[in-house]
């Protein structure tokens, strides 16, 4: 493979770069982005609201990353909302002769699909402004060749079609972002790097007090790809560099397109790095068919989203790659959910872990770094191992003091989200270290919850220090001996006089029950202060909400109900879903599935499922309300209704009164008053 590589011709970029083409302002007001489709320059002023906190779910939203090649040309921005109404039809932007796109705070937060920027790319974006952008599609820009800026003057120079320095864009990066943007994107600037024609220089940070975090990318960090030395005595925020994974995953919405980039760039025949190291997964669509409507179903989307299923097992089989797959004879669902998997069976603390999704992080529970990255990133770690970062600052955020009983790790991560330096997008792209007494209390399946819930934080990943949990967690889980699991945990702490950028302290002691309100995980509030809301679906799953510990919460509740003869509200449909087998198996040895059955509730194999519009428990008009455990409640994330994220307590006793509810211990909850 390398010496096909090595006879590759590269180029970089010439010094200006001239885009020639229209800008697309997405602005809150629909009219005006209609105008732009239909031929109008908008004179944009800053006086003129621009959409803020553009998910990914609404550049492509799920249905659309069936498609993994330029047909997502015909895509961009169909999710997106503006006002109550949604502006962009089908290939609008490709007619349109687009080349930049312009927006304002928090742009491309969510989910780490490079369906994204590559349908943004495909219909002829050639640059994204906005006044910040989330690290994981900034970077999937970068590595598509998209150039990014956060600088609205170079609006200006597009629109009187002159040349742009190139250094606009580089100017403030690292060695290796630059070289990036100069090489037009992550694979040619791997090929130079294999052929020698860019060779990068280690950090020179000299010892210093070190975060976890900041230890374990020191560790792993790739001084000399060519005689394999890795590890650098201490690294700090700004160096810049790649680092050598212990583990690769992706999921059937990611390796075919993953797949593609290899076969066409590198060679059908050819064989990736180190196939022990790499794992995938069938897991994001195979409820897909109970939760498609009939309309995708004639357009053909069905049948689109069954080839992802087929190449993934096909390039997995070929490779001889681990497949974590669908189930057989008949059943719906898969062997396990991405991120459950990776914590119940193969995360370790001090690992390095990448994943083709934003809630990577999840495994951050034991003690690892686990960070989502995109397609071409993953791509690229198939070729070298590695993959690029930049050292991020941390913010510490200490959780202190007893909480209350009905209080769960989801209410700590509603409180933090809705914190405003979270909320002001000040946390996007840190590292998150999780501690503070009350942390320390919570299992490991409720400190992952917190780890997940970092992509919601828009953080570069989140993790909580091995403890004596963890070392349990080790021996349950993997089956090592106390003292194994006790050597995997050493060393898993930051120095005392560890640097931090901020410090967020929350009171454990002073949280209530929380609920998010429709639109975005940061509009927590606590229940109590709450209108109170009918409720048409509950679910309860998901890799945040389908652990053991979720499972506990959910029969809790409802064995307490059971006892009182309460059931399930007519009007209620109450989806359980868990997040492996190993959870399911679980399920049974307690008694739990008979109990599920018993109050009305329908259980569900492993699958995302709901949280990525993929199965049942999806809302199907906008009028439904939807009361959930999931992790994020972006517009249409979950179906056209209203979708509010609560804990897992609360879902279940939701799910029996009929009405959102704060569950407390022994409470009744059916028939109570509207």
């Amino acid at each position: 493979m390398l010496q096909g590589l090595r006879s590759r011709r590269v180029e970089k970029r010439p010094d200006r770069v001239r885009l020639a083409g229209r800008v697309l302002f997405l602005t809150v007001d629909p009219d005006l982005v209609r105008r732009q489709l239909e031929g109008e320059d908008l004179a944009w002023r800053p006086g003129i609201a621009l959409r803020d906190d553009i998910s990914t779910d609404e550049i492509t939203p799920a249905y659309i990353c069936y498609y993994y090649d330029e047909t997502l040309g015909d895509f961009p921005y169909l999710g997106l909302k503006c006002g109550e109404q949604f502006p962009i039809g089908r290939a609008a932007v490709k007619r349109g002769g687009f080349v930049a796109s312009v927006s304002g705070k928090r742009r491309g937060k969510g989910s780490s699909r490079e369906q994204s920027p590559y349908a943004e790319m495909c219909a002829g974006i050639k640059l994204v402004v906005a006044e910040n952008i989330e690290r994981i599609y900034k970077e999937n820009c970068q590595n598509l060749g998209v150039l990014t800026t956060t600088d609205f003057s170079l609006l200006d120079t597009v629109r009187r079609g002159e040349a742009i320095p190139l250094s606009a864009f580089t100017a403030g990066e690292g060695e290796i972002t630059r070289g990036i943007i100069e090489y037009g994107g992550l694979f040619n600037f791997n090929v130079a790097r294999l052929q020698g024609a860019v060779v990068l220089t280690p950090p020179a940070t000299r010892p210093r007090p070190m975060t976890l975090g900041e230890k374990i990318l020191a560790r792993h960090w790739v001084v000399d790809p060519a005689r394999g030395k890795v590890g650098v005595p201490a690294v700090k925020p700004g160096d810049e560099g790649f680092v050598v994974t212990d583990i690769r995953f992706s999921h059937e919405y990611v390796t075919p397109m993953a797949a593609i980039f290899f076969e066409q760039l590198v060679g059908p025949d050819e064989h990736v790095n180190d196939p022990g190291s790499i794992l995938m997964f069938r897991d994001h669509l195979t409820f897909l068919g109970e939760a498609m409507t009939p309309e995708r179903v004639k357009e053909g989307l069905l049948d689109v989203a069954l080839q992802l299923e087929k190449k993934q097992r096909a390039f997995a089989e070929k490779q001889g790659i681990k497949l974590y797959g669908e189930l057989r004879l008949g059943h719906h669902g898969s062997e396990a959910i991405c991120h459950s998997k990776i914590l119940e069976g193969h995360a370790e603390p001090g690992m390095i872990i990448i994943g083709s999704d934003s809630h990577t992080p999840h495994a951050g529970a034991v003690g690892c770094v686990a960070f989502g990255v995109g397609t071409t990133a993953i791509f690229n770690s198939w070729i070298t191992r590695d993959v690029r970062l930049t050292v991020p600052e941390t913010v510490q955020v200490v959780v202190r003091g007893r909480k209350p009983d009905n209080v769960t790790a989801k209410d700590f991560m509603l409180e933090i989200l809705r914190h405003p330096y979270v909320k002001s997008g000040q946390a996007i792209g840190k590292l998150v270290e999780y501690c503070g007494d009350a942390v320390e209390s919570l299992s490991v399946d409720e400190r992952a919850t917190m780890t997940n819930m970092t992509a919601e934080v828009g953080g570069f990943t989140g993790y909580v220090a091995p403890d004596e949990k963890t070392v349990e967690y080790l021996m349950a889980y993997r089956g090592m001996s106390r003292a194994q699991a006790e050597r995997q945990c050493a060393s898993g702490a930051s120095d005392p006089d560890a640097e931090y950028c901020e410090v967020i302290e929350i009171d454990a002691g002073a949280i209530r029950p929380m609920i998010a309100l429709p639109g975005d995980p940061g509009n927590g509030r606590a229940i109590e202060h709450s209108e109170r809301v009918r409720v048409d679906i509950a679910y309860a799953g998901s890799c945040t909400a389908g652990k053991k510990a979720d499972m506990d919460m959910y029969a809790r509740v409802l064995e307490q109900a059971a006892a009182r003869g309460e059931r399930v509200a007519p009007w209620v449909r109450f989806y359980i879903q868990c997040g492996s087998q190993d959870v399911k198996r679980y399920c049974e040895e307690q008694g739990y599935l008979e109990l599920f059955r018993k109050v009305g509730a329908t259980f569900l194999e492993p699958s995302c499922g709901a949280c990525i519009n993929a199965g049942p428990g999806v809302s199907k008009t906008r009028d439904e309300v939807t009361i959930s455990a999931i992790n994020r409640n972006f517009p249409g994330r979950s179906g056209p209704g209203q979708l509010y994220l609560a804990n897992p307590y609360t879902v279940a006793a939701s799910a029996i009164a009929g009405y959102i509810t704060e569950w407390q211990e022994g409470m009744a909850l059916a028939g109570r008053p509207a």
